[in-house]
């Protein structure tokens, strides 16, 4: 298993938001990486408890969202930039998983994981464009995943999702260029983690790890220095992509 590397300072005095980040996963991991890089951290999570605990973990100020509410996407970059006086870079997380075949499936789980993974999504890149672009400068990063273009079974309603936060990235990047704010996105195969484990059984995320060219999952903080660089200065050309984290092969 490879060793974290050492922070180079890449976020020194930005301001981040990271949506969903309380308790375990890609979300947690972002906002730890970003605070080792320099930058200020604010983070958001819809489970109230979990958010107030990890905030605490952190030492940062953490404000309750649910994605699907916009009144609550509101108040969440409000509250934000109230505190530290402006948000340079804004992490999408928030993502619902479903494992159910179309012939199974009904529209309120459908709707519920298209809500959060990708209307969720365009609230918050909305919101955070409201911000950047009086400014002239911002980075957001959404998080998509190889499943918005390498099939899987089971998986159409969070395909059909990430498909559209790719998309929804591209458009995005294009509107804000003019306004020097970057819009991009990653795309990971798997980094596992616990809340992955209650959407999917064993057998299928064993059989996903076998894919892996290196025989096993991310880590979340691999997955987390991808979106570190997206969100540094490093990137500064770079909008419209959405890059993906992976050692998946054929």
């Amino acid at each position: 298993m490879p060793e974290p590397v050492p922070p180079h300072a890449l976020l020194d005095g930005k301001v981040v938001l990271v949506t969903a980040s309380a308790g375990a996963g890609i979300g947690l991991a972002t906002a730890r990486r970003c605070q080792e890089e320099g930058a200020t951290v604010v983070i958001s999570d819809k489970h109230e408890k979990r958010l107030a605990e990890t905030a605490k973990e952190l030492g940062v100020l953490g404000i309750p969202c649910d994605v699907t509410l916009e009144d609550d996407v509101q108040r969440l970059f409000d509250a934000a930039v109230k505190e530290h006086g402006r948000v340079d870079v804004a992490v999408n997380n928030a993502g619902l998983g479903a494992t159910a075949n179309l012939l199974d499936m009904d529209d309120e789980t459908w709707n519920a994981v298209l809500n959060v993974g990708l209307t969720g999504t365009m609230r918050c890149t909305r919101a955070a464009l409201h911000h950047m672009i009086p400014r002239g400068t911002g980075a957001i990063i959404n998080i998509s995943s190889i499943i918005a273009w390498r099939a899987q079974a089971g998986q159409a309603a969070y395909g059909a999702a990430k498909a559209g936060v790719s998309a929804l990235t591209r458009a995005a990047a294009l509107e804000a260029a003019p306004h020097n704010v970057r819009v991009n996105a990653v795309a990971p195969s798997l980094a596992m983690h616990p809340f992955l484990e209650k959407v999917m059984d064993a057998d299928t995320l064993s059989g996903l790890v076998r894919l892996e060219a290196f025989g096993r999952s991310a880590e979340t903080w691999e997955v987390a220095n991808v979106i570190v660089f997206l969100a540094s200065d490093y990137s500064a050309y770079m909008t419209g992509e959405v890059v993906s984290v992976s050692s998946q092969h054929p």
